[in-house]
């Protein structure tokens, strides 16, 4: 395989780990030696700069994370802030639901209750602040992780404690919050298988 080829690979795994990878990892995931990948980077760094591009990869420690410039944090500031104050949407207000009646549960029971792949709409809910891990269930082969709702997820819908939630309507495993139709959906900085598929997290406009 070409240098270039190389990088590109480098550049690809920094890129989809977004978080810091330690240099040997780095380099086995690309299959090249530590100090092979330690030139890779360098030159990537090079070319970002040449280009004037706002990513840089910076190092922390033995191990390296693609980033931001910090002359373009108020951008991303005010992209992120706009995303969390969007409105929820069904999908999301049914998945917190789901966990809210009987936390702490897995990715995989929401995905039965909903019949749906609920992956994308939980990552959505942790990275605003509605949903929380809540360590392995250790009983349960693969020790999948357990979520809950936050804090934030009861200042959100004016509740004191989970107690105050409605009681569940019939029995019907699709859990509502019909009740909350007026609550304000925002989060805290706004507010104080048969068949399955995919689906992610859609954010009105």
């Amino acid at each position: 395989m070409k240098f270039s080829e190389r990088m590109a690979a480098v550049e690809a795994v920094l890129f989809a780990c977004g978080e810091p990878i330690e240099l040997e990892k780095l380099a086995a995931a690309a299959e090249i030696e530590k100090e092979a990948a330690e030139r890779m980077v360098e030159r990537l760094n090079e070319r970002y700069a040449e280009q004037g591009s706002a990513v840089v990869i910076g190092k922390l420690g033995d191990s390296y994370q693609m980033m931001t410039r910090p002359e373009y944090a108020r951008y991303i500031k005010t992209a992120l802030e706009t995303r969390r104050q969007a409105p929820l949407s069904p999908a999301a207000l049914e998945v917190l639901a789901i966990v809210a009646y009987n936390q702490p549960v897995t990715r995989g029971f929401v995905d039965q209750v909903r019949g749906v792949d609920s992956g994308g709409v939980m990552r959505s809910l942790v990275e605003r602040d509605l949903l929380e891990e809540h360590g392995r269930l250790n009983d349960v082969p693969g020790r999948p992780i357990a979520y809950k709702t936050t804090d934030n997820f009861l200042r959100c819908f004016k509740l004191n404690s989970l107690d105050d939630l409605p009681p569940i309507p019939g029995s019907s495993d699709q859990i509502t919050l019909e009740e909350y139709d007026d609550a304000d959906y925002y989060d805290s900085e706004q507010s104080s298988g048969e068949h399955k598929q995919t689906e992610s997290e859609n954010v009105p406009e």
